[in-house]
């Protein structure tokens, strides 16, 4: 254990019984979020994916214009 976390869990310690159920709630969630990262590690992994499904034939891509257009349509009515 480093001697910075060694610190920070004396001082922990010293917290009353709320302050410290605050404190492992907040790193709990804190569990929860990825950092920026993990999200851009994950996007790029599923970026790869999609590339790969459409090199192999496994989805078919739609013409921009197409796009377009439905998106258009989808916020004009």
């Amino acid at each position: 254990m480093s001697e910075k976390l060694e610190e920070i869990m004396n001082i922990a310690m010293k917290l009353n019984l709320e302050e410290r159920a605050k404190l492992v709630g907040r790193l709990l969630l804190s569990l929860d979020e990825p950092s920026e990262s993990e999200v851009e590690r994950i996007w790029l992994l599923e970026a790869e994916r999609r590339l790969q499904d459409f090199r192999e034939g496994k989805v078919k891509g739609i013409p921009a214009d197409e796009v377009f257009h439905r998106v258009i349509a989808d916020i004009s009515s």
